[in-house]
C-alpha cells in the first residue's frame, strides 16, 4: 500500500515539476520586466587570457569549481598624492557666431598703458526665428510703338517653390518634418512653440505641408528602395505601430513598418504594410537577389527556398534565450553565454582592427568557427538531459534548429553576426510612438516610412537631416528626373566633400 503511494506522489511531481518551472521562469520575466534593466550584458567567469581558447568538453556540463575556504587579510596603507590638475574647459565651436562685448575698466588712471587682454567666453542661446522672406517684383511697361499700341508688362518671375502657393519657404518645412521624424516633436506641439513666437499656424496646415513635402520627395524614397533592393545582403525586421482607421471606430489598427537595412552600404528602407504576414516582405523582395539576415520569424522561412536568396539568421536572437534561462538553469546558461561572449570578442576584434571583408572571413574560419563546432556538439548533447518546455531547454531548441543558419555569417566576411544594424534603424520608431502615439491614417503611416527611410539614412551617413532636406526642397522642383539619385543623403553628401 505504501509503495503504491509513494508512486503515485513520485509521478505527481513528475507531472507538476515542469509546471513549477514554467511558472518560476514566468514570475521572474515579469519581475525583470517591472523592476529590472533590459539590457543583455554579460560578464563572464573567464579570464581574459582564455577569452578566445577552447578547451570545451562536449559531455560536460558547466558547473561551479567547489574551491577551499581562504582567509585572506589585507593591509590599507594611505599614501599622500598631489591633486590632479584640472585640463580646463574645452574651447566653444570655432564656426559659432561671435559676439563681443568689450568691458572697459570704470575708471583707468592717467597714463596707464593696455599691456593684454583677458577673454571669456560663454555659449547663448536665442530661440529658433521665424522671419518672412520678401519678394518684391518690380513691374514694366514697354512703351507704345509705331507698329502696336498694346502694352506689354515685363516682371521677373518667382522663384520655384516647394509647394505653390504655400506661405512656407523651404527652410520651415525641412524643420517641421525634422522636429517630428528626427527628435520626435509631435506638431500640436510644434503649434505650441509658433505660438509663443505669435504666429498662429493651424494642425491642418501643418500636416498638409508634410503630405506635400512627401509627394515631392517621394521619387527619392522610390530611388533609395530601387537601390537598397539591389544591394546583396539585406537585414530585415518588422516593428508595429498604431494607425487610425475609419473603419475600427474608437480603435486604432495595428499596421507594420517592414524595414529592410543595407549595412556595408549604409541605407535603410521602410515599408509600411496593414499586417504582419508574409504578402509584406514577398512583395518588397520578389525580386531581390542575395544574402537575407533576419530573426526566427516563421513568415521569413520561405525565403530560404526562394532561388538566389541565401537566408541567415540573428545570433542575438539565440543569445537572448540563453540569457533569459539563466534564472532556471545557470550552469548551462552560463556556459552557453561565456561562448557567444567568445565570438562577440573576434567580431569586436576584427571591427578594431577595421579588417577587410576577407581578412574577415579568414579570422572567423580560423578562430569562430571551432568555437561554434563545438558549441553545436554542446547544444544537441545537453538537450537530451533537459526538460523540452523549460526556459534552458527552449533555448537549446531554438538554436539547434537554426544552427546552420546562425553559423553562416563566418562563410563571407560582408556578413554580420546578428540582426543589430535593422534594431538600431528601428529604435527612433519606438521612441517616435512614445510622442506622437500613432498615425493618422494608413496613407500617413506611408509617409512616415518614407520620411524615416530618408531620415535614417542620413543618420547612418552622418549628414545634417535639415541641412540635406532644405536643399533638396530647394532643388527638387526643378531637377532632372533621371538625376534623381543624385539627391539621395549618401550620394548628396559625397558632392558636398
Amino acid at each position: 500500500m505504501e509503495a503504491a503511494v509513494t508512486a503515485d506522489y513520485k509521478a505527481l511531481y513528475e507531472e507538476l515539476l515542469p509546471k513549477y518551472e514554467a511558472l518560476f521562469y514566468e514570475v521572474a520575466q515579469l519581475k525583470k520586466m517591472i523592476f529590472g534593466s533590459r539590457h543583455e550584458r554579460f560578464e563572464s567567469t573567464i579570464t581574459e587570457s582564455s577569452q578566445l581558447t577552447l578547451g570545451l568538453a562536449v559531455d560536460a556540463i558547466a558547473t561551479a569549481a567547489e574551491t577551499e575556504e581562504v582567509i585572506v587579510t589585507k593591509t590599507i596603507t594611505k599614501v599622500a598624492s598631489k591633486p590632479i590638475a584640472h585640463p580646463g574647459r574645452s574651447p566653444l565651436p570655432a564656426h559659432l557666431r561671435r559676439e563681443e562685448t568689450i568691458l572697459e575698466p570704470a575708471i583707468i588712471p592717467e597714463g596707464s598703458k593696455k599691456i593684454g587682454e583677458e577673454i571669456t567666453e560663454e555659449l547663448e542661446y536665442v530661440p529658433g526665428e521665424l522671419f518672412v522672406k520678401k519678394y518684391v517684383r518690380p513691374k514694366y511697361a514697354t512703351p507704345q510703338s509705331a507698329q502696336s499700341t498694346n502694352t506689354v508688362i515685363v516682371i521677373a518671375p518667382l522663384p520655384v517653390r516647394p509647394i505653390e502657393k504655400a506661405i512656407a519657404g523651404p527652410g520651415l518645412l525641412a524643420q517641421v518634418v525634422i522636429d517630428k521624424y528626427v527628435d520626435h516633436l509631435p506638431l500640436y506641439r510644434q503649434m505650441q512653440r509658433f505660438d509663443r513666437a505669435s504666429v498662429k499656424i493651424a494642425y491642418s496646415t501643418l500636416s498638409d505641408w508634410i503630405s506635400a513635402t512627401c509627394t515631392l520627395i517621394d521619387p527619392l524614397y522610390q530611388a533609395l528602395k530601387s537601390e537598397v533592393l539591389q544591394s546583396r545582403y539585406l537585414h530585415a525586421d518588422e516593428t508595429p505601430i498604431k494607425v487610425l482607421d475609419n473603419d475600427k471606430k474608437g480603435k486604432t489598427h495595428r499596421g507594420y513598418f517592414w524595414v529592410y537595412n543595407h549595412s556595408p552600404g549604409k541605407m535603410v528602407f521602410f515599408d509600411y504594410q496593414e499586417g504582419r504576414g508574409e504578402s509584406g516582405p514577398q512583395g518588397i523582395l520578389k525580386e531581390y537577389k542575395g544574402y537575407l539576415q533576419t530573426d526566427g520569424y516563421q513568415v521569413y522561412d520561405a525565403f530560404d527556398k526562394r532561388e538566389g536568396i541565401t537566408l541567415l539568421h540573428c545570433m542575438a536572437h539565440a543569445r537572448r534565450y540563453f540569457t533569459e534561462a539563466v534564472s532556471n538553469d545557470a550552469d548551462r546558461a552560463n556556459y552557453a553565454l561565456e561562448r557567444f561572449q567568445q565570438l562577440y570578442a573576434i567580431e569586436r576584434n576584427c571591427k578594431e582592427k577595421e579588417l577587410t571583408h576577407q581578412q574577415r572571413k579568414e579570422v572567423r574560419q580560423k578562430n569562430a568557427v571551432p568555437i561554434l563546432e563545438e558549441l553545436g556538439k554542446w547544444m544537441k548533447a545537453q538537450y537530451i538531459q533537459t526538460l523540452p518546455k523549460s526556459p534552458i531547454g527552449k533555448a537549446l531548441a531554438y538554436s539547434i534548429e537554426r544552427w546552420e543558419k546562425l553559423c553562416l555569417y563566418t562563410t563571407d566576411g560582408i556578413l554580420n553576426i546578428d540582426n543589430n544594424p535593422v534594431e538600431n534603424s528601428i529604435r527612433p520608431v519606438a521612441i517616435g510612438r512614445k510622442n506622437y502615439l500613432f498615425c493618422g491614417s494608413h496613407e500617413a503611416a506611408k509617409r512616415t516610412a518614407m520620411l524615416y527611410s530618408l531620415l535614417g539614412t542620413c543618420k547612418m551617413h552622418g549628414v545634417n537631416p535639415f541641412v540635406w532636406l532644405k536643399d533638396i526642397l530647394e532643388r527638387l522642383p526643378s531637377f532632372p528626373v533621371n538625376k534623381i539619385k543624385e539627391l539621395l543623403p549618401h550620394r548628396w553628401a559625397q558632392a558636398q566633400n
